[in-house]
């Protein structure tokens, strides 16, 4: 015996709603999981994983920004140091440039002074900022060019980093001429 649905177009709607509300609980569970959790195991209301992902992906696009300021930093620097190079100067010449809480340090030394960069390191660990990257590049038969990536952890340091550097790579330069 067949049963006879007075209105069969209020299932259909209940059916299609839902249908909507299992996919949109499976879409949220699955940006939830995306973000990375601070606090505990403690269930989450909707709207706050709403807020967390959010201020999450505020953030990543602030890093991105922020990386992509210092990449053009780092190439200005290249540019910089390219430059100076092609006036035929074999002496060791260093940029620092600060890019908020980094720093960016390009170094060109001559094929043996790798002590230059060894004293770089050491100055840059004795004012306590932290070596991200460093990376080097020979040029040609007596240049090499090094790039060094730093976080600073207060402000004040960038400056006195700045200043030991500057007047190493100075002093270097002035007892290499005699």
């Amino acid at each position: 015996m067949e049963i006879n649905n007075p209105n069969p177009s209020k299932m259909d709607r209940k059916f299609i709603e839902r249908n909507r509300r299992i996919q949109m609980k499976a879409l949220y569970s699955k940006l939830n999981s995306l973000v990375p959790h601070h606090s505990s195991r403690e269930a989450i209301s909707l709207p706050d994983q709403l807020d967390e992902a959010t201020n999450y992906i505020k953030s990543l696009k602030a890093n991105l920004e922020r990386m992509k300021e210092m990449k053009d930093g780092f190439r200005g620097l290249v540019e910089r140091a390219n430059t100076s190079r092609s006036y035929g100067s074999k002496s060791p010449q260093i940029q620092i440039q600060e890019i908020g809480s980094s720093l960016a340090i390009a170094l060109n030394t001559g094929f043996n002074s790798q002590f230059i960069f060894n004293e770089t390191i050491r100055i840059v660990h004795e004012e306590r900022a932290e070596v991200v990257n460093a990376n080097f590049s020979v040029v040609d038969d007596d240049t090499v060019f090094h790039t060094i990536h730093l976080k600073i952890g207060e402000p004040s340091a960038a400056a006195r980093i700045s200043q030991r550097l500057n007047k190493f790579v100075h002093d270097a330069d002035v007892s290499n001429k005699y």
